[in-house]
């Protein structure tokens, strides 16, 4: 008799929802950002910004996928203020052009509208 063995996340293909959202973020551009409800949205789940936000937690470290470049609906950085992750999520969105007006991002201005 043949033993059970648990599959392992290698052994099923992959969510379609995580493609799509993985495909949605590589396709905004440095200098833009998005929001994390705009992002589950367009990834075909209007709603779960926090089923976005908890994929992009996910993300290994050396990941090339721009995840600076989600933010909060209210232009706010997600991350703890003042943190390692959040001084960096800044740092680069700067480099990027990205203009900050105290702790906020100007959507009106800075949010990607997907073509």
């Amino acid at each position: 008799m043949r033993s059970m063995q648990t599959p392992q996340l290698t052994d099923k293909p992959p969510d379609p929802f995580y493609t799509a959202l993985y495909t949605v973020l590589a396709r905004v551009p440095a200098g833009r950002v998005i929001t994390y409800g705009q992002l589950a949205a367009l990834a075909g789940r209007p709603g779960a910004a926090r089923w976005a936000g908890r994929l992009l937690r996910a993300l290994p470290n050396d990941t090339q996928l721009p995840w600076h470049r989600v933010v909060a609906a209210s232009g706010k950085l997600s991350l703890p203020a003042g943190s390692d992750a959040a001084n960096r999520q800044r740092t680069r969105l700067e480099a990027e052009g990205v203009v900050f007006r105290g702790e906020r991002i100007r959507l009106a201005h800075y949010r990607w509208l997907a073509e």
